[in-house]
C-alpha cells in the first residue's frame, strides 16, 4: 500500500449532518483549498518516516517524514492546476467550485491510514459518501470488486501489463529469462500474471528472485550471484523503483555487463536512473511504460509556485529549499533568498517531457468532476437519483463516465474500474554526455484487435550494449527443419535436444516439437525437411541389367533365326527328314517367341504390358513344350512301328502330330483367355516391400490364373521328360530322345528353381528372375535339342 496514492472525493456537509469521529492524533492537511466541494488526495511527499521505538506508556510524538520527493510535489500541483482548469471551466460543473486537501503518506502504511480517518473538526464529510480512484496504483488484485468495490484508476492494471511484456518477449524470439521482482503486491501479482501467460506461450523461466529495499545486504548479493550465474541474457525486472535502486547499486559494483533488461513502468521512465552514469549498463533496456502526454500549460504553473503564496506552509517551505539546494535558516551562503526563479530550473519538477503519470493524476481529477457533474445534473431534474440514495448509486455514475480529455485520450471504465490500456515502449538509449535518454519505439493498446495490440519499431532499438544486434536467450538453440525438439529431462520444456526426423518423417518448420510421416507415395528427402516423391521402381531397358537382359534375348533369337536358316537350307538332307522337321520348324519358331517374349517383361508395367507378358509367356512355352512333346511321341512310335504287326504310324502322322500341338496350345489358350476376363493382371504400386521407394510392378490379378498357365506348363514338361526319358536307350542314330531327356530336365531345374526365386526376390528382382528362368530355360532347349544336329550333320 506504501506505493499505492489514492484520490478520494469528500463532499461537505451542513452543520446538522452526522459526522465521523476520530480518537488520537488528527492527520491535516499541507495543501488544501476549501470550496463547495473538496477532493482529498494523498501523495508520498517524503520518500520515507523516521522509525522510532514507543515505550506505549505516553502518546506518541508525530512522526517525522524525511527526504523530500520532488516528484510527488509535482503530482499534487498537477491536481491543483487541473482543479483551477475546472473551476475556470464554464460548460463542467457550473456554478460548482472543487476545493482540495492534500495529505502526506510518508511511504507510511501507518500514515496513509491515518491520512484517510476522518474526523469532525478536520473537515466535514458524510461518512457513507467514499471512493478512491488511483493514478499509480497498478495491482491487478485491486480489480477485484468483492474486495475493492469502490476502487478506480486511471493507470491500466498490470493484468495488461504483464500480458503486453509477454507478448514483447515473444515477439523478440526470447524463450529463457529471468525475472526479478519486488517482493510485495506489485512484484508478486505481477509476475505472476506473467508466468501464467508465458506459460501458454511457451516462454520458460530460469529464476525468479524478490527483493524488498529493507532486505539485508547479503539478499541482494545473492540475487546478483543469481544473475550472474543465469545463462538467461534476458532479465524481466518487474519491480517497484525504490527496491530496484539498492540491487543497482550491487550491480554496479560487480561489473555485469551484457544484460538486457526489460522493464516494468514503475522504473522503465525513472530520470533518476537514467541520469546516473553508473547504471549506465541499463543501456538498452526496453519495457513499457503509461503513455506519455502534454498538458498545455502545466510548466507556467508549476513554475509559478512560490513560497510566499503561503509564508507559513511548512510544505511549500521544504519544497523550496530542496528545489534550489538551499536552507532559509541560514542568511549567508547557502542560504534561500525567495527570489530564486524556478523557470531557470531544470529538474525533475520543472520537466514537463515526461508527463506519464502526471497525466493520470490529470485524468482522475477529470473523471471525478466529470462525475459530479452528471450526479449534480440529475439531482436538479430529481428524475433520476435522490440525495439519500446517493451514497449506493455513486459507483455506478463513475463506472459509466465517459469522456475526452483535452489530451484528445478517451476515458472510461471497465466493470473493473479500470481504464483501457495503452503503453508506451520504450528503449533507453545513451546520448553524449554519458546518460540515458527515453526513445519511443512502439506501444501496446488493448482497446485494437488482439492481433494488433503490440506494434513495435524494431529498427529503431537499441540492445544492451550499445549493439544494433538483437539479442539471443534461449536455453537450447533452436531446432532446424528436419529436427525435432525432445526436451531435456528434468529441465524446463525450453531446454531440449534436437533429434533427427526418422526415415520417411519429416519437419518442415523451426522448433518443431514433432515429426510428421509422409504419406504413402512420399518419401523424405535427405534433410527431412520436405517429403518428395518416391522413387518409382522397375525394370528398364536404360539400366545395366536390363540392358543385359535385352542382350541375351537378342543373342537367342539370332541364334535361333540362324538355325532356322540352316535347317531350311539342309531340309532334304537325311538328318533333317528323320528329325521331323515340320515340328522342328514349328519348334523354332516357338523359341523365337521365347526369346521374344522376355522382352516384354522389361519396361515400365502398364495395363497391356501386364496381360500380354503373363498370357504371351504361357502361350508360346506351351507350344515350345507341346511340339516337342510330339517329337518325343514321334520317336517312341517309330520304334514301336517296326515291331512285326504294328500300325502305329498311320494313326500319328504328320497331321495328327500338328493337330496334337494345337489342341495342347489350345488348352492354355482357354486359360489365359479365363484368367483374362475374371481377374487380369494389372499394374500395381508396392508400397510396403520397401518404405523408401515404390516398386511398380505386375500384379498377377488371380493367383489361381498365374499358377494354372504354370501349373500346364509344368505338367506338359514333366509328361515330355517322362517319355524322353524312357525312349532314350532306343537304337537309332537319329534318336533325338536323349537329347530331349537332357534338355527338359535343364528345363525342369530351372522352373523348379524358379519358384522360390520368384517368390524370395523383391521389387524389379522378381522381373529379372522370371527374365532369367525364360531365357535359361530356351537356351537350354535350343542348345540341347539342336546343336547336337549339326554334330551329326558334320
Amino acid at each position: 500500500i506504501i506505493f499505492y496514492i489514492y484520490i478520494f472525493l469528500l463532499v461537505g456537509a451542513g452543520p446538522s449532518a452526522q459526522v465521523c469521529s476520530l480518537l488520537g492524533q488528527p492527520a491535516l492537511p499541507l495543501l488544501s483549498a476549501q470550496k463547495d466541494i473538496n477532493i482529498g488526495a494523498i501523495f508520498s511527499f517524503h520518500r520515507s518516516a523516521l522509525l522510532k521505538m514507543h515505550p506505549f506508556t505516553s502518546e506518541p510524538e508525530p512522526t517525522t517524514c524525511i527526504s523530500f520527493n520532488l516528484r510527488e510535489f509535482k503530482f499534487a500541483q498537477t491536481l491543483i492546476f487541473a482543479i483551477e482548469e475546472i473551476n475556470n471551466n464554464t460548460q463542467l460543473l457550473p456554478g460548482v467550485s472543487l476545493g482540495y486537501k492534500i495529505y502526506d503518506s510518508c511511504s507510511s502504511i501507518a500514515l496513509t491510514i491515518l491520512s484517510v480517518k476522518k474526523k469532525e473538526n478536520i473537515f466535514d464529510i458524510l461518512c457513507i459518501f467514499f471512493l478512491q480512484i488511483s493514478h499509480f496504483a497498478t495491482c491487478a488484485c485491486l480489480s477485484n470488486r468483492n474486495i475493492y468495490p469502490s476502487f478506480f484508476r486511471t493507470i491500466p492494471s498490470d493484468y495488461y501489463q504483464s500480458r503486453a511484456l509477454v507478448q514483447l518477449v515473444k515477439h523478440f524470439g526470447w524463450t529463457w529469462v529471468g525475472m526479478v521482482r519486488s517482493r510485495s503486491d506489485y512484484g508478486n501479482n505481477g509476475i505472476a500474471a506473467f508466468e501464467e501467460a508465458a506459460k501458454q506461450e511457451g516462454i520458460c523461466i530460469e529464476y525468479s528472485e524478490a527483493i524488498f529495499k529493507t532486505d539485508p545486504q547479503d539478499q541482494f548479493l545473492k540475487t546478483v550471484e543469481v544473475i550472474k550465474k543465469g545463462t538467461a541474457r534476458v532479465v524481466l525486472a518487474f519491480i517497484a523503483l525504490g527496491d530496484f535502486v539498492p540491487l543497482l547499486k550491487v550491480i554496479s559494483q560487480h561489473n555485469i555487463t551484457g544484460i538486457q533488461w526489460v522493464g516494468s513502468e514503475s522504473w522503465i521512465t525513472s530520470r533518476t536512473l537514467a541520469e546516473t552514469k553508473e547504471y549506465s549498463f541499463l543501456s538498452g533496456a526496453v519495457g513499457f511504460a503509461i503513455a506519455n502526454a502534454k498538458l498545455v500549460g502545466l510548466r507556467e504553473f508549476l513554475v509559478n509556485v512560490h513560497r510566499d503564496q503561503e509564508p507559513n506552509n511548512e510544505l511549500l517551505k521544504e519544497f523550496w529549499e530542496t528545489a534550489f539546494h538551499c536552507s532559509f535558516r541560514n542568511s549567508g551562503s547557502g542560504g534561500c533568498t525567495g527570489s530564486e526563479r524556478l523557470a531557470e530550473l531544470q529538474n525533475e519538477y520543472t520537466d514537463v517531457s515526461e508527463l506519464r503519470i502526471a497525466n493520470k493524476v490529470y485524468t482522475a481529477v477529470y473523471a471525478i468532476a466529470h462525475t459530479l457533474h452528471n450526479i449534480l445534473k440529475d439531482i436538479k431534474s430529481s428524475t433520476k437519483i435522490k440525495i439519500m440514495d446517493l451514497s449506493s448509486q455513486v459507483l455506478e455514475y463513475i463506472g459509466g463516465v465517459k469522456f475526452t480529455i483535452k489530451t484528445g485520450e478517451e476515458i472510461f471504465f471497465d466493470a473493473s474500474g479500470d481504464p483501457v490500456a495503452r503503453y508506451d515502449l520504450v528503449n533507453w538509449q545513451p546520448v553524449q554526455d554519458g546518460s540515458l535518454q527515453f526513445k519511443n519505439v512502439g506501444f501496446y493498446d488493448s482497446s485494437l484487435p488482439s492481433e494488433q495490440h503490440l506494434q513495435v519499431n524494431q529498427e529503431h532499438v537499441l540492445w544492451a550494449g550499445d549493439s544494433g544486434q538483437l539479442p539471443v536467450s534461449v536455453c537450447s538453440e533452436s531446432c532446424p527443419p528436419g529436427t525435432r525438439k525432445a526436451v531435456q529431462k528434468g529441465r524446463p520444456v525450453c531446454c531440449y535436444d534436437c533429434i533427427p526426423c526418422g526415415e520417411g518423417e519429416i519437419s518442415n518448420g523451426t522448433d518443431s516439437s514433432d515429426c510428421f510421416p509422409c504419406d504413402l507415395e512420399y518419401w523424405s528427402n535427405e534433410s527431412k525437411d520436405r517429403c518428395v516423391l518416391k522413387v518409382i521402381e522397375f525394370l528398364s531397358y536404360t539400366e545395366i541389367m536390363g540392358m543385359v537382359l535385352c542382350i541375351f534375348s537378342f543373342i537367342g533369337l539370332l541364334l535361333t533365326i540362324i538355325v532356322s536358316l540352316l535347317f531350311y537350307l539342309h531340309k532334304e538332307t537325311p538328318i533333317v527328314r528323320a528329325n521331323n522337321s515340320e515340328l522342328s520348324f514349328l519348334l523354332l519358331f516357338s523359341l523365337t517367341l521365347c526369346f521374344l517374349c522376355s522382352l516384354t517383361f522389361i519396361g515400365r508395367p502398364t495395363e497391356w504390358s501386364c496381360m500380354l507378358r503373363h498370357t504371351a509367356f504361357g502361350i508360346t512355352f506351351v507350344l515350345c513344350i507341346s511340339c516337342i512333346l510330339g517329337k518325343t511321341i514321334v520317336v517312341l512310335m517309330a520304334f514301336k512301328a517296326t515291331l512285326p504287326g504294328s500300325n502305329v504310324m498311320k494313326w500319328f502322322g504328320p497331321l495328327q502330330q500338328q493337330l496334337s500341338v494345337v489342341f495342347l496350345t489350345l488348352i492354355q489358350m482357354i486359360i489365359c483367355v479365363l484368367w483374362l476376363t475374371i481377374s487380369p493382371p494389372f499394374p500395381y504400386m508396392n508400397l510396403s516391400y520397401y518404405r523408401e521407394r515404390i516398386i511398380l510392378e505386375c500384379n498377377v490379378g488371380s493367383a489361381l490364373g498365374f499358377w494354372a498357365v504354370l501349373g500346364y506348363t509344368g505338367l506338359l514338361s514333366i509328361l515330355c521328360f517322362v517319355l524322353a526319358f524312357l525312349a532314350r536307350k532306343l537304337p537309332d542314330n537319329f534318336n533325338e530322345a536323349k537329347f530331349i531327356t537332357f534338355s527338359m530336365l535343364i528345363f525342369c531345374a530351372v522352373w523348379l528353381t524358379f519358384i522360390p526365386a520368384y517368390v524370395s526376390s523383391p521389387g524389379k528382382f522378381t522381373v529379372a528372375v522370371e527374365i532369367f528362368a525364360i531365357l535359361a530355360s530356351s537356351f537350354g532347349l535350343l542348345f540341347c535339342i539342336f546343336s547336337p544336329k549339326f554334330q551329326d550333320g558334320c
